[in-house]
């Protein structure tokens, strides 16, 4: 009789807890915000009021809030009682390309996310054709991927010159050109391009690793 009873309450807290407000969300807590406005996320989720959090769709409202232009990947959580606890991860530029309506933002995926003035540091494509399709916009991405940290943020890749998806070269801000090639061996020509550029020269070829040359 005992085990009845217990199993009736549950089925009717169950219930309660499922078509009425007494776990409806109360809080929405947003994390990994930097460009995107808040007001933007939680517009796009679009909880509604009341509903109970054990019939929120997540998965859903996840896929409504990676509609945005600048969202990369989200997660919506539960938590209980009353709160949805959502993580952003949001793209950020790797490239971007001068055109008549604006610089257009590259992230690391090739997607152009953004029309607007790129933050300090972000380097420059040149190429014929640039955009998110473009197999070479697409090999210049990848070679950005690949080249050492310090390369990157300590000396600096003012911009990256790509005529062809093996004829990629960098322009660092202290007027040294690295011509990297293409995408193949770039593990290898990561590892060598350090050390090479603590030589005197202007033109650093890496294009093949194996065979480094400095003019």
């Amino acid at each position: 009789m005992g085990v009845l009873v217990g199993a009736v309450l549950l089925i009717a807290f169950g219930l309660v807890a499922w078509f009425t407000p007494l776990l409806s969300v109360r809080t929405v807590d947003v994390e990994g915000l930097a460009a995107v406005p808040e007001e933007q996320v939680l517009q796009a989720l679009q909880v509604p009021d009341g509903l109970s959090m054990l019939r929120l769709d997540t998965d859903a409202m996840a896929e409504q809030v990676s509609q945005l232009p600048k969202v990369r990947s989200v997660r919506v959580q539960r938590v209980f009682p009353s709160t949805v606890r959502v993580t952003v991860a949001e793209r950020t530029p790797v490239l971007y390309f001068d055109s008549p309506d604006g610089a257009h933002l590259l992230d690391c995926d090739s997607v152009e996310f953004a029309i607007e003035p790129p933050a300090p540091g972000v380097p420059k494509l040149v190429t014929d054709h640039p955009g998110g399709t473009d197999a070479v916009t697409k090999a210049a991405v990848a070679v950005m991927a690949a080249i050492p940290i310090p390369l990157r943020d300590q000396v600096g890749v003012g911009a990256v010159v790509a005529r062809s998806v093996s004829d990629i070269a960098l322009e660092l801000r202290d007027g040294r050109t690295v011509l990297w090639g293409g995408t193949v061996d770039s593990a290898r020509k990561a590892a060598v391009v350090g050390p090479l550029l603590s030589q005197p020269g202007k033109v650093f070829d890496v294009s093949s690793p194996n065979l480094v040359t400095v003019k």
